[in-house]
């Protein structure tokens, strides 16, 4: 019996390592075209390298896409080449994710680097996707975020945290920023914690981990156009739970909204 996901075109972000390559290996076993997110050529065309070598993943089923998410200009030119080679696009994966640094670090674009990395360059991409993704009826977007956005508030005079830096409160910053996006209405999107999994963001949690292949089935679950779901859910794995109340406040989501406008500026 042919699989749902079966040529079903699927943008991972992050797909070279951990949960991201977890998910781009399990949406190929399903028969899903899927198109693998690195930060470098190399690294992309590597990880797409290991999964044809030891997974059940044809090269033709494989696409490897390259951008710098601390750089705005290289998201913006991913989202051109995902619109001009891939048009119709079922689902965008935003998983890419860095910790935040143990020093505050501004990107070239002058955004604080776990905000943009983790939040700021999904919110450009799948806006810049966003007639890929509605070409057709069905298309969906899957945030993956973490339990630590409940830890969270946005620091709407000083989102780069110049004033007062902490490492573990930038990170659920954008954590929180990503899920509050989930509730935008312009595609039908939804947050995901995948668990607490074995993957450089491990130390941020500081506990043992789970295989980073038990988080990808959950994600790869909300991807299959089988799984129906509700613009603005937020999942703890497996489970439809309520997000941090403000995580979908109508109020919340238009001031994130602008802020994220003003902070892409004129890449959007």
């Amino acid at each position: 019996m042919p699989s749902s996901l079966s040529g079903r075109t699927v943008l991972v972000t992050g797909a070279t390592t951990g949960i991201g390559y977890e998910t781009a290996r399990r949406l190929t076993e399903r028969g899903a075209v899927v198109l693998m997110h690195g930060r470098t050529a190399e690294e992309a065309r590597a990880a797409a390298d290991r999964l044809i070598a030891t997974a059940d993943a044809e090269e033709r089923r494989l696409c490897t896409l390259a951008a710098d998410f601390s750089r705005l200009d290289e998201v913006e030119l991913l989202a051109r080449r995902v619109t001009l080679e891939h048009p119709h696009l079922d689902v965008l994966v935003n998983n890419a994710a860095v910790a935040a640094p143990e020093r505050h670090t501004v990107t070239a674009d002058g955004n604080e680097l776990a905000f943009q990395v983790n939040f700021l360059a999904h919110y450009l991409l799948t806006n810049l996707l966003h007639e890929a993704l509605t070409s057709e009826p069905g298309g969906r977007v899957v945030n993956v975020s973490s339990s630590l956005h409940r830890t969270a508030s946005i620091q709407w005079n000083d989102p780069h945290r110049i004033r007062r830096y902490s490492r573990l409160a930038a990170y659920a910053q954008s954590q929180l920023a990503l899920t509050v996006f989930a509730s935008d209405p312009r595609v039908t999107a939804v947050s995901i914690h995948p668990g607490i999994c074995d993957t450089a963001l491990l130390p941020l949690y500081g506990l043992e981990g789970s295989a980073a292949a038990e988080g990808a089935a959950h994600i790869v679950r909300l991807c299959d156009p089988a799984t129906e779901i509700v613009n603005g859910a937020y999942y703890d794995r497996d489970q439809r739970v309520a997000p941090a109340a403000t995580a979908s406040e109508e109020r919340t989501v238009k001031r994130l909204n602008k802020l994220a406008d003003l902070l892409v500026g004129n890449h959007a």
